[in-house]
C-alpha cells in the first residue's frame, strides 16, 4: 500500500512539471512564430518578444528546477522515514536481547554463588526456589517449592550465599513457608565475630536487626560482624548475620542499642538451601520423624 502511494505521488509530480514546460514551450514557439511572420530582421518585436520570453523562461526553469529536486527531496525523506523504521525495529530487538542476556547471566551469577557455598557446606542441601511471598508486618514469610515430598521438616534452617535466610515454618506436600531471619517474631543467639560478645537478634523488619542484650561495657564498634553464636541446637555457630550499622549508648539502662545491616538482601532472595541434617537426626533420635 505505502509503494503504490510513494508511485502515485511520484508519477502526480513529474505531470506537474511536464504541464509546465509544455505551456512553456508553447508561449515561446508562438512568440517566435509571430515575430517570423511580422518581418525576418531582429528588429523590435524580437527584442519584445525576447524580453518577454527571457524571464519567463527564467522563471519557469528556476520553478521546474524547485518542483523537480521538491520531488527527490520528498522521495528521499520517504525513504528515510521507512530506514528509520527499519532501525528502530532492530534496535527494539536488539534491547529485548540484551535484557534476555542480562537476565540470564545474573542468573548464572546467582548459581554459581549458591554452588560455590554449597560446596563450602559441612553438610548436603537442599536447594529450593522462592515462588511467593507474605509481607506480614510481625511474620515476614517467603514460600519455597520443596516440602514434605523433599523430606523438608519443620525447623530445618535456610541459608542463602550471604548468611542466614531463616528457618522453615510450615510445611506442605510440595511446599515450605520460611519464616525470615528479619521478622519481628525472630530471634537468634547471636555474637559479635570479634570480640566474641554475645546477644539475641531481633528482627526489624525492613530495618534489618537489632542486637539486644549487650552491656555498655562490651567491646563492639560500628562495622563488626555479626553471626551465629550456636546456641539452642538450631544455627550452627559462625554463620553470618550481618555487621552493626549504629550503637548508641543512653544514660539510663545497662545495654546498648545496637543496630545491625543483614548480610543478605531479603528483597531479592530467588534460592536459598535448606539444611536436612540437624532437624531431622534430633527427630530421628527421639523417633518423631513424620510418616510419608
Amino acid at each position: 500500500m505505502r509503494k503504490n502511494s510513494k508511485a502515485h505521488q511520484e508519477r502526480s509530480v513529474g505531470s506537474t512539471v511536464r504541464v509546465l514546460l509544455l505551456i512553456t514551450l508553447l508561449l515561446v514557439v508562438g512568440l517566435l512564430l509571430l515575430a517570423a511572420m511580422l518581418g525576418g530582421k531582429f528588429g523590435p518585436l524580437h527584442q519584445l518578444t525576447l524580453d518577454f520570453i527571457g524571464p519567463l523562461q527564467s522563471v519557469v526553469t528556476r520553478t521546474a528546477t524547485g518542483v523537480v529536486n521538491l520531488k527527490n527531496d520528498y522521495v528521499a525523506l520517504l525513504d528515510v522515514r521507512e530506514e528509520n523504521k527499519k532501525l528502530q525495529a532492530q534496535i527494539d530487538r536488539y534491547l529485548n536481547e540484551l535484557g534476555e542476556y542480562r537476565e540470564g547471566y545474573s542468573t548464572y551469577r546467582h548459581l554459581q554463588e549458591l554452588l560455590a557455598m554449597k560446596e563450602k557446606l559441612t553438610f548436603k542441601p537442599i536447594a529450593a526456589r522462592v515462588v511467593g511471598k507474605e509481607p506480614s508486618y510481625w511474620y515476614q514469610t517467603i514460600v519455597v517449592d520443596r516440602g514434605r515430598n523433599d523430606d523438608i521438616l519443620e525447623g530445618m534452617i535456610a541459608l542463602a550465599p550471604g548468611g542466614v535466610v531463616g528457618q522453615v515454618l510450615h510445611t506442605a506436600e510440595n511446599y515450605s513457608k520460611i519464616l525470615l531471619a528479619n521478622a519481628p517474631s525472630s530471634a537468634i543467639d547471636a555474637m559479635v565475630q570479634k570480640s566474641r560478645t554475645r546477644g539475641i537478634l531481633k528482627g526489624a523488619g525492613e530495618k534489618g536487626y537489632v542486637l539486644q542484650y549487650v552491656l555498655k561495657t562490651a567491646d563492639v564498634e560500628v562495622g563488626d560482624h555479626i553471626v551465629t553464636a550456636g546456641i539452642g541446637g538450631i544455627f550452627p555457630a559462625g554463620i553470618p548475620l550481618g555487621r552493626i550499622s549504629k550503637i548508641e549508648k543512653k544514660q539510663r539502662g545497662m545495654f546498648q542499642e545496637i543496630e545491625v545491616e543483614p548480610s543478605i538482601d531479603f528483597q531479592k532472595l530467588e534460592y536459598v538451601l535448606l539444611d536436612p541434617t540437624d532437624r531431622k537426626s534430633m527427630l530421628d533420635s527421639l523417633n518423631m520423624s513424620p510418616k510419608r
